[in-house]
């Protein structure tokens, strides 16, 4: 299935492996690989993550990272909506 992101999963994206190159460009690269991953994962099985309260809103966990990918199933793509991090506080879609 085809997988977009909205501008705010983008700027997340950008803002997580920014902040992550400055403590540690293999650390980035690893943490930007999970989540690679957690996305062709989700592409391939898009109804085999968490629900969340909202219709069609379901939240994956990326292994070996505390990180979390909100996203949307739609009729012609997957919406990814949201990446953050777990320790922060709960995010009110």
């Amino acid at each position: 299935m085809i997988v977009r992101f909205t501008p705010r999963a983008e700027s997340d994206l950008a803002e997580i492996l920014d902040f992550l190159i400055a403590l540690s460009p293999e650390g980035a690269r690893r943490v930007a690989a999970s989540l690679e991953e957690a996305i062709r994962v989700i592409a391939n099985h898009p109804f085999g993550a968490r629900k969340t309260g909202r219709p069609l809103l379901f939240v994956k966990i990326v292994l070996r990272y505390p990180y979390k990918i909100f996203y949307r199933v739609r009729d012609d793509a997957i919406e990814i909506v949201h990446i953050r991090h777990a320790s922060r506080r709960p995010w009110i879609a």
